[in-house]
């Protein structure tokens, strides 16, 4: 499996971390669009496809991901929590 992507962690981590939405690709993946995923990749995230949704999947919190409500959500509480 290829290694994902440093630009593609750094979103990644600025989604979990603080609520700031990534790009279509990252998003369609956080939404568990698997067409979408693979047709929005550039070659380099198509390769570490697998290697992303693993990780995501063990490491990133499940609240964060999964659909476009659940990210919607996410980006509230992130954003509530910078507020407070």
């Amino acid at each position: 499996m290829a290694e994902i992507p440093e630009l593609t962690m750094g979103a990644l981590r600025r989604w979990v971390d603080h609520g700031i939405w990534p790009g279509s690709f990252l998003t369609s993946v956080l939404q568990d669009d698997l067409f979408q995923s693979v047709h929005r990749a550039d070659e380099e995230n198509r390769a570490a496809l697998g290697a992303l949704v693993v990780y995501i999947f063990n490491n990133v919190p499940v609240a964060c991901w999964g659909s476009e409500e659940s990210m919607l959500e996410w980006r509230a509480y992130r954003q509530n929590q910078k507020r407070s």
